[in-house]
């Protein structure tokens, strides 16, 4: 109820369709104009499964900024965080269109081009034929890349330019009038060196287990869904903050596979040692070992959907599991709400939805 009202407040235009509170449609508004957009919500209110349809002009608007909204979509935890990234990025996004068109005077180009040759072009990844765009590139302490996207008004160096990264937490950079591109290159390798533990940590994760979502990971992405055994596996939301400190688990599986887990980690949760990695304390609580990418395939894991007999559906992996141990088959939460629907031996309560596995008819 809370989040409605939220949602009510800061957009007024977008209202639900139906009542399962899965539709919104309606408009946003930034710099005075009223933008179209209809989203769509899975069965399980996930953000990272959701569907957003853009008009033309909207389209056309955040052309240039589609992988950000992505991750954000990825990263936000509802409906309301993500409107209000969307709202700033489309501000941001309004801002530098209307700049294209305004003259720049001479001193613009001097300062930026005197500011990249301080800086050293080495540093740079991209320039466009406007001057209004900048890439720059960066290694940390462990050799990752990094890029750092600058977009410049006309009033710069007065006014800081935006400044969009691939993180996990907020970048905001300090900057008087008197500040360059240096004062920038340096707080963004500040800010590399403070996430240095959470990348470490999950770099780790992501070389030494098989993990299946999510498939291809941003550097700003802080979930990791890591293969157990066959059709088990955890969820684990990493804090950018304390990457070493236990994180929220969520596991996936029948229940005879899961409930095991869940009572190790209970029971064994005052062993975590903040001085060790986060892949070895997972290892110790849960007293398992990980299945080894040296050792086994994806494929060992990754299971295709008994409804739908794909494996990815929308970006998303089989994440509901027959409970019974003979049958153990993996489907899509959407693959198996749409069928359990459509039985007329199923029941609802609410957002639960009771009935027959598909397979084994358990």
């Amino acid at each position: 109820m809370a989040g409605a009202r939220s949602l009510l407040r800061l957009f007024p235009l977008l209202v639900p369709q139906g009542g399962r509170g899965t539709a919104y449609e309606g408009f946003v508004t930034a710099q005075g104009r009223d933008f179209h957009l209809r989203i769509l919500l899975p069965e399980d209110f996930q953000m990272k499964n959701a569907r957003v349809e853009c008009s033309w002009s909207l389209k056309k608007v955040l052309h240039g900024y589609r992988h950000i909204l992505k991750q954000r979509l990825q990263s936000c935890p509802d409906l309301v965080s993500f409107l209000v990234e969307l709202k700033t990025v489309l501000e941001i996004a309004l801002k530098n269109t209307q700049d294209l068109h305004v003259p720049r005077p001479p001193e613009y180009y001097s300062c930026l081009v005197r500011d990249l040759e301080i800086l050293g072009w080495n540093k740079v990844a991209y320039v466009d034929t406007g001057l209004t765009t900048v890439r720059l590139k960066a290694e940390d302490s462990c050799g990752r890349q990094h890029i750092i996207t600058l977009k410049f008004n006309a009033k710069y160096p007065t006014e800081a330019p935006d400044c969009l990264v691939d993180f996990p937490v907020q970048f905001a950079i300090s900057w008087m009038p008197q500040n360059s591109l240096l004062d920038i290159y340096n707080q963004f390798l500040a800010a590399l060196e403070s996430l240095k533990g959470f990348w470490d940590a999950l770099d780790e994760i992501d070389g030494q287990t098989w993990v299946l979502e999510p498939e291809n990971p941003s550097r700003s992405a802080t979930a990791r869904r890591i293969a157990i055994g066959s059709n088990v596996s955890v969820n684990v939301e990493v804090d950018p903050h304390h990457p070493n400190m236990l994180p929220e688990c969520y596991f996936l599986g029948a229940d005879h596979a899961v409930a095991p887990l869940r009572a190790k980690l209970n029971s064994n949760m005052h062993l975590w040692d903040p001085e060790v990695s986060l892949l070895q304390n997972l290892k110790d609580v849960l007293e398992i070992d990980f299945p080894s990418r040296a050792l086994l395939e994806k494929s060992d894991f990754a299971k295709d959907c008994g409804i739908c007999y794909a494996y990815r559906l929308d970006g998303s992996a089989p994440d509901q599991v027959c409970d019974e141990p003979r049958c153990g088959q993996p489907f899509h939460h959407a693959c198996l709400y749409e069928w359990l629907q459509g039985l007329p031996t199923s029941r609802q309560s609410f957002n639960v939805i009771f009935g027959e596995c598909p397979y084994c008819n358990k």
